[in-house]
């Protein structure tokens, strides 16, 4: 079945005459969490996401699965705790997706921090993990491993662990499981206003099929949906639909959500090689900034800027954010001399962050708590806030949350066994194509598509098994994505399901990657001549505003 009919079933099913146990808005790794949790006990479910699974903040993160070391400096030892625990999870459940990587805190002379301080934090973050991590380089040991960092007054280095990702399979990952256990989920499907009863309790919601583009403002298809409950994930888009829920006006909502973004350049391995992270302080502002490898390729990033209120459009890094990139890791490196010529492309994002202040100014946003937060207006859960890390512990504040309104017996939301289980199924794959590959392709493979991988390896030609030049990705998954993973457009094959438009010269879109992308999605996705030069020229135009460098 291809991806039209198989999208026109779903949405058929919309109109069921039963109300949904749960509604979750929001198509990113916390409606995904939630989605999983509610699923596994028993909850009829849908997610809907008004642009592709992961678009917002869940593609655009800094990839990084982390405990928080900077909590255990604000004295915030519960946070950390909770984080370092859930990180050694997903490492030990989701080997390949969530991978071990090494960081290093260079340490110059009368540079904060010290080695001392930093030390103690690191030993201490090891405790609260149960695990050894940390390690301690003398200048000579260090320097002769990093040639290329700068010397003059190094004293030494620490080094650290934490985890990686790819956030958007990670959202991938987690939806498969929930959909095993009878979610269902459908992209391009936007909430448009709240369906309330006679007494203001929210009990659903009308949602508009964007799917078509050019059906958006006019004749896009509409569906009352009602549920028991409705639970918006929607990040930093939060507030609208709590301003809607709780009938107020734009001068009388107290707004929660303070829009921070933040911005990465990606440059190649030959230019600046590295073989772990790097995190240290910027030159200018004292902001911990990071450089580490991803995907074959390097990473610089992030800033942390206020970021104006949120419309539908996508977000792009300015011209300063790449300045600043560039002069803290030119800084940090002595002879790599990185310049904009060097750039492959750039993603941005914005943090849903919960202000502390009023008017969300009082702090820098660097400064604001990564805490989430769980708000009951009228009957709409909303959930905001958190880190990636942590999705699965908002998820479960989430359900205690919905318990207020669904009025469930309290041993369906804590049970003790379905929290202790785990998030992510493994099994071993059967098909024989799978023994050919080597080794960290295949932990690679289980990791991102789990037990999907059969399915992937059935579909895919023989062809199909050879990696795309010299990313990780192999183009089974480009086909598996189009035949089964609600491709839409052009970018939400390139952007997400896979990353190629991330680390490819021109957003993959050149003549050798093309040639081949082309007759996969007109296979799998039955796009004629017409379907592909629009959606190659659409996805250009968008690559080339958004993941490219803005003017100077």
């Amino acid at each position: 079945m291809n991806q039209t009919k198989q999208r026109q079933q779903a949405l058929a099913a919309l109109s069921r005459s039963e109300p949904w146990d749960m509604l979750i808005i929001g198509g990113g790794i916390t409606g995904a969490g939630i989605a999983r949790e509610a699923a596994r006990r028993g909850l009829a479910v849908l997610l809907i996401e008004q642009k592709d699974f992961a678009w917002g903040t869940s593609s655009r993160s800094s990839k990084m699965v982390h405990g928080g070391l900077r909590y255990i400096a604000s004295g915030d030892y519960k946070t950390t705790l909770l984080s370092v625990r859930e990180r050694e999870r997903m490492l030990s459940e989701a080997g390949g997706l969530v991978n071990e990587m090494h960081f290093v805190m260079p340490h110059y002379k009368g540079k904060f921090p010290p080695p001392w301080i930093f030390n103690t934090l690191l030993r201490v973050y090891d405790k609260l993990a149960g695990k050894r991590y940390f390690t301690y380089f003398k200048k000579d040991a260090f320097l002769r491993l990093n040639p290329h960092i700068k010397q003059n007054n190094f004293l030494g280095a620490s080094q650290f662990s934490d985890a990686v990702t790819d956030d958007s399979r990670l959202v991938m990952r987690v939806l498969d499981e929930a959909i095993h256990d009878g979610a269902q989920a459908i992209n391009y499907l936007k909430a448009e206003t709240l369906l309330t009863n006679e007494q203001g309790l929210v009990i659903g919601a009308a949602l508009k099929d964007t799917a078509d583009s050019n059906s958006i403002a006019n004749n896009a298809q509409t569906y009352n949906v009602h549920a028991k409950v409705v639970v918006s994930a929607t990040g930093a888009w939060a507030d609208t639909l709590r301003m809607q829920a709780s009938q107020q006006t734009e001068q009388t909502f107290n707004k929660q959500i303070r829009p921070s973004r933040g911005s990465h350049l990606v440059v190649s391995q030959e230019r600046l090689p590295l073989t772990q992270a790097y995190t240290f302080l910027h030159p200018v502002d004292k902001r911990a900034v990071f450089v580490f490898p991803w995907e074959n390729r390097t990473v610089l990033g992030t800033t942390d800027l206020d970021h104006p209120p949120l419309g539908d459009e996508e977000v792009g890094i300015t011209s300063e954010e790449v300045d600043y990139l560039l002069t803290a890791t030119n800084d940090l490196f002595d002879d790599v001399n990185l310049n904009r010529e060097d750039v492959i492309s750039t993603w941005a994002g914005v943090r849903p962050l919960i202000s502390e202040g009023g008017d969300g100014k009082r702090v820098s946003p660097s400064k604001e708590k990564r805490d989430h937060s769980v708000w009951l207006d009228n009957n709409l859960v909303t959930v905001s806030g958190g880190k990636l890390t942590t999705f699965r512990l908002i998820a479960l504040d989430v359900l205690k949350k919905c318990q207020e309104v669904l009025a469930l017996d309290e041993s369906v939301i804590q049970n003790n066994n379905l929290d202790s289980d785990q998030v992510f199924s493994n099994q071993i794959p059967t098909n024989p194509k799978f023994a050919t590959l080597p080794k960290p392709l295949q932990q690679r493979l289980q990791g991102f598509y789990g037990r999907q991988l059969d399915s992937l390896l059935e579909l895919a030609h023989d062809e199909d098994l050879a990696y795309v030049t010299d990313s990780n990705t192999i183009w089974a998954e480009i086909r598996f994505a189009a035949h089964y993973e609600q491709v839409i457009h052009l970018d939400d094959l390139l952007l997400r399901r896979t990353r190629l438009g991330l680390i490819l010269p021109h957003g993959a879109m050149t003549p050798l990657i093309s040639a081949r992308l082309k007759p996969i999605c007109q296979e799998e996705l039955g796009w004629n001549e017409q379907r592909w030069q629009q959606e190659a020229e659409r996805y250009q135009q968008l690559w080339q505003r958004y993941y490219h460098l803005p003017a100077a």
